[in-house]
């Protein structure tokens, strides 16, 4: 197996398993995370998912350009509202999803930390979109998602260059929610799970949803648009089963539903 998958106390741990190739994603592994997000999304009991890359040189190095499986880049362009790729099947979860950065993200491999919603990197962690370098393009969301969540020109000029940027760096432009010593990364992951656990499932899925479907429109009209995971919160019986814990002063009891 290119990618492992782990599921333990609501946790699924995805790991990109290919540390001979900087975790680079090949038509196996990417086939492989397609699969995974799926159930991992399918999977009720599933609160939240941590992705990263085995070893500790790489998170991913991206598509890996040593396989060639015939396709033009136009072709590879049409092909991810098809089969699903990592980065977008990320970007269409409801399920949170930390990225445990613990080295290179380069290319596709930043793409998919664009498409979690938490991202933790140890202090050694770069990161770079450097397609043009070989006449490719950041197709994957580099293009519309990192000029959104980044200021533009940080953006533009990483694309354009493929520029490294440190894990400092990119922490100071808001991309990063905690930069670590690499020894510290899995206890400062495990916080945030810790974290994440402690809330209500259904309200974590409705603050993802109305924020990544919102973001594109004016302030009024996002306050005021509602959805399916947003519904489903607010009639839940964890929305009482909170509200009851607080009052009794007793840590709530979440069923997801």
């Amino acid at each position: 197996m290119s990618v492992l998958l782990d599921i333990s106390d609501h946790v699924a741990r995805v790991t990109i398993d290919r540390p001979h190739r900087m975790n680079a994603i090949d038509a196996e592994a990417h086939g492989q995370l397609a699969e995974i997000w799926k159930r991992v999304e399918a999977d009720p009991d599933i609160r939240c998912a941590v992705l990263t890359g085995a070893g500790d040189k790489a998170f991913s190095a991206g598509a890996d350009l040593k396989e060639d499986d015939g396709r033009s880049g136009e072709d590879y362009w049409r092909g991810f509202s098809e089969d699903g790729f990592s980065g977008i099947s990320l970007r269409t979860m409801s399920t949170p999803v930390i990225a445990r950065v613990n080295g290179l993200a380069l290319g596709g491999g930043l793409e998919m930390v664009l498409g979690c919603d938490i991202v933790i990197a140890a202090e050694t962690a770069r990161f770079a979109l450097p397609e043009a370098k070989v006449g490719r393009v950041p197709l994957d969301g580099g293009m519309v998602s990192l000029p959104r969540l980044i200021p533009r020109n940080i953006a533009i000029g990483m694309m354009m260059t493929g520029r490294m940027m440190p894990a400092s760096e990119m922490a100071r432009y808001g991309l990063l929610n905690a930069v670590v010593p690499p020894e510290e990364l899995d206890a400062e992951v495990d916080r945030w799970i810790a974290d994440i656990l402690a809330s209500a499932p259904l309200s974590l899925r409705a603050i993802k949803s109305v924020a990544r479907q919102t973001a594109h429109l004016p302030l009024q009209e996002a306050y005021e648009r509602g959805s399916t995971e947003l519904l489903q919160a607010l009639n839940s019986a964890d929305a009482n089963e909170g509200v009851l814990a607080f009052r009794q002063k007793r840590p709530p009891l979440w069923q997801g539903k």
